[in-house]
């Protein structure tokens, strides 16, 4: 299997909601002794723009989503005098695609360039929603940014969420969702992914469930599924939904459910 793209340009992160308690990162920083909590610029800052010795670029388009800091939030305030470079090569790359999740979409407003316009058409902003609280606090500004490509995620899944006045208004192209991995993980329950799937059915919206969690709850039974097998656990479950046309139109983004394989984190 081809390694997904992933960009990380700093790592490090701060926690600030329930959906943080385990953080994957800290959990591997943890391990080799290192503090997730410090933020600092990597060794990759400027891999999108890196050329080979023939002058060409080494990170191609190939059909897969660009991950971009996936081990701190793009919108963390630490990295606001590095974030004007990111962006600058996101535009520069235009023939890539960039997906970038964030906890912090209260601060986007302050964090883009000044060439943001309506969005760069390359750039997919997912706004994290892990329980109702959260939804109801990020969703509302969520809406009023101007982002092209406007994707909810709802993990890790901590309880049922009400997303539907949210999908009515038209402007969310996608919503994926999944448990919590790791040893101290909640748990997720079936019957949450099937009602967050019930609402993306009823506004049309696609939806992708991207994997099951450590310890997963179905028909009263629970399974505590090793972290290699809860991608594919969860694409057993066969509930991914497209409504999308079939002839390669683009209704709701760049995305679609069989371009996000996303890493194994």
């Amino acid at each position: 299997m081809i390694p997904l793209p992933i960009w990380n340009p700093w790592h490090g992160c701060r926690k600030i909601s329930a959906g943080c308690l385990n953080c994957y990162v800290y959990r591997r920083d943890e391990s080799v002794g290192r503090d997730a909590s410090a933020v600092v610029k990597t060794a990759d800052f400027d891999l999108p723009i890196r050329r080979d010795r023939h002058w060409a670029y080494k990170l191609q388009p190939d059909g897969h989503t660009v991950f971009t800091c996936m081990t701190s939030d793009f919108f963390l305030e630490e990295a606001d005098p590095w974030r004007p470079a990111c962006w600058a090569m996101m535009r520069q790359r235009s023939d890539l695609r960039f997906a970038i999740i964030t906890k912090r979409i209260h601060r986007f407003a302050a964090c883009i360039p000044p060439d943001w316009g309506s969005g760069y058409p390359n750039v997919s902003i997912y706004c994290t929603v892990e329980n109702q609280e959260m939804a109801d606090f990020r969703l509302p500004i969520y809406l009023t940014l101007p982002i092209q490509h406007k994707h909810i995620c709802h993990e890790p899944m901590l309880g049922p969420i009400c997303i539907e006045p949210y999908l009515a208004s038209g402007q969310i192209g996608f919503v994926l969702c999944g448990g919590e991995s790791g040893p101290r993980a909640r748990p997720c329950r079936y019957e949450w992914v099937l009602d967050t799937r019930a609402q993306c059915v009823r506004y049309k919206v696609p939806f992708h469930f991207k994997q099951t969690g450590a310890v997963f709850i179905k028909d009263g039974r629970t399974y505590r599924i090793p972290r290699q097998f809860q991608h594919s656990q969860a694409a057993r479950a066969g509930i991914d939904y497209d409504p999308r046309p079939k002839d390669g139109a683009e209704t709701a983004g760049p995305e679609t459910p069989q371009q996000l394989r996303w890493p194994t984190l």
